[in-house]
Parts: structure tokens; sequence; C-alpha cells
């Protein structure tokens, strides 16, 4: 087996990977479920790499990426669902109709003021479809809030969720009262420390966590680039601790929790 700028050759790896007896014991694991975690992962590794502008690193990602859609489609087809070839003709099926000012005479001119709103009633029509191909008892009564696609970070769902709610008129009308929300959240998480219940712990927590992605929309931040920024920063600052600890010939495991927290506030000072 050799490497191969041919899609076919990762095909053939992946099989062997999942051929029972000879292929590899861990991939032979696996399930969409269990995989689905590392389908996120590398999604967010490639974004990543765009962030930091490094192109060699983003090559490596979209290749891990794509073998995340290889190993889907593999279990598929051993299923007799559907095979790779399914899911590359379903995708150019769905640009060539979404894009008709581009692959279709009559819409060849069209202005790129139209195009989203082309791509709008398109991708409508497409969900139409696909309500009506579904059996009878699941085309009954639809939410809302069915749209919002349930595979989205938590974050980035909890915002659209609040933002489909809002448009009916179920939302607060004022930042600060998302932050008395926020105080009312935060207190029930108190209370919920003196009876050390660990599931109404994570409940109250996510409660917490739904509320200051609703302070986020409404101050006008996107909260998972907002904690991102977060993350960058505590990087640096924590950074700033080990390079002082290092120049003083001490180790992290050595420092005091004083220590460190009066290096923090150096960093946030610098």
């Amino acid at each position: 087996m050799t490497p191969s700028r041919d899609i076919s050759r990762l095909l053939e790896i992946m099989a062997a990977l999942r051929t029972p007896v000879t292929g590899c014991p861990w991939d032979l694991e696996q399930d969409f479920a269990t995989i689905a975690p590392y389908t996120i992962e590398e999604a967010y590794e490639v974004v990543d790499a765009i962030a930091r502008g490094d192109l060699d690193d983003l090559r490596e990602e979209l290749g891990d990426l794509l073998l995340q859609v290889v190993f889907h489609a593999r279990m598929a087809e051993e299923q007799d669902a559907f095979a790779f070839g399914d899911v590359v003709e379903a995708i150019t099926r769905k640009m060539i109709r979404r894009h008709p000012h581009v692959f279709a005479d009559q819409d060849g001119n069209l202005a790129p003021s139209h195009v989203k709103e082309v791509w709008d009633r398109i991708k409508a029509e497409e969900k139409a479809e696909r309500a009506a191909r579904r059996p009878p008892e699941e085309a009954g009564h639809k939410s809302l809030l069915a749209g919002v696609k349930a595979g989205q970070p938590a974050l980035t769902r909890a915002m659209e969720l609040q933002r489909k709610a809002s448009t009916v008129g179920f939302d607060w009308n004022d930042p600060r009262a998302v932050l008395k929300k926020i105080r009312e959240e935060a207190d029930e998480i108190e209370a919920a420390l003196d009876g050390a219940d660990a599931d109404e712990l994570a409940e109250e927590t996510g409660d917490l966590l739904f509320a200051v992605v609703n302070l986020a929309r409404h101050v006008g931040a996107d909260p998972e680039s907002a904690l991102r920024g977060t993350n960058a920063k505590f990087e640096r600052r924590f950074a700033y601790i080990e390079r002082a600890l290092e120049a003083r010939g001490r180790s992290l495991e050595e420092a005091s929790l004083e220590e460190m927290d009066t290096l923090w506030n150096e960093a946030k000072r610098a």
C-alpha cells in the first residue's frame, strides 16, 4: 500500500482498516457515534489552521477531515446504506441545483445580490422534498426550532435557538435583564452545591452557560469567537507564569497558588 493523490487509495486504506481479522482493532470497534466527536474535532482543527494562517497545516488538517468523511461512508457501506460515491453524487447534485446562475443557461446572468435569495429558495425546496419523503408519523407538527441544526457546537446552537425564539417575541429587550438571569442561575448553582448532586450541578451549569450565550447575543458578540479569544488570552497569561517561574529556576509544581496568582496579575498588567 503506497500513498497516492487518488481518492480511491484512501478508500482502499479505510476498507483495509475495517476488514475483520486483518484490519485495525481500534478502527473495527468504531461506529458513527464514537467517531462523531473526532469529526467535530477535526473541523475545529481546520478552523484553527486557517486562523493561524498556516497553509501547510491546513493541508494536513483538511486531509484529517476528509478521512472522517471516508470513515463514515465506509461504515455506511458496510450496512448497505450508501457509499462514498453516493456522498459525492449527492453534494455535486446539490451544488449544481443551488447555483443555476452558474450551471444553467436561463439564469446565467443572475446578479450577485440575488444569489443568496436563489440559494435560500432552493434550500427551502430541498427541505420540503425531504419532509415529503419522511414517513407520515414524522410529518406532523414541526416546532419553530426544528430548523436549528443539531450537529452544531453547543454554544453556536444555543445562539441559534435563542435567535429563532426571538423572532416570535420570546426574548428579553434589555441586556441587563439577561444579566439578572445570569445572577439567578449562579445562585441556583450555589444552592445545588449544598446538595452535591452531580446531575443537578451539571444541569444548573448548563442553564448558566445558556444564559451567558443569551448575553453574548444581546451585546452582539459571537460566543464561540469570544470564548476562543479568552482561551488564547488564558494561554498567553499562563505562558507568562511558566516563563517567569523558569527564570527564577522554579517549576509549576514548586510554585504556590499565591505565587502563580501574583504572576497572573503581572501578566494582566503587561
